[in-house]
């Protein structure tokens, strides 16, 4: 199994630090490249640069939820869930077809982690108490 991980190409879990400009304020975010890479692919699908989404995926957090805690770590979870919901179908692999004129709901709901309470409480009812 190990084999499968292990032998990932150095280069995809170096870090960078780019630096983007959150309301006007130049900040510097660090992610591993394999990151980069997937953001520049969700970036290209709607005609923008990595900066531009960075920019509006932190305006539309804060927007959302009043704040945000850990970027970097909300871009990383962004990247899984594209590639998941590219696995499930929510996102097609068609890379000219932008995110922006996808149905959102339709969307979620081929996130397979959405799932995932229900799992966990079928586990929950077979493990003996």
């Amino acid at each position: 199994m190990c084999q499968v991980f292990i032998s990932a190409d150095p280069d995809l879990y170096a870090c960078r630090a780019r630096s983007v400009r959150l309301h006007g304020q130049a900040t510097s975010i660090r992610l591993e490249n394999l990151f980069w890479k997937v953001l520049e692919d969700i970036a290209a699908r709607d005609g923008m640069r990595v900066p531009q989404l960075c920019t509006r995926l932190y305006d539309e957090l804060l927007q959302a939820q009043g704040q945000v805690d850990n970027f970097a770590s909300f871009l990383r979870v962004c990247c899984g869930r594209y590639l998941a919901l590219q696995l499930s179908g929510g996102i097609p692999q068609d890379a000219s077809i932008p995110i922006r004129s996808l149905d959102a709901s339709r969307v979620l709901a081929t996130e397979p982690w959405s799932a995932a309470p229900l799992a966990f409480e079928a586990l929950a009812a077979m493990e003996p108490h």
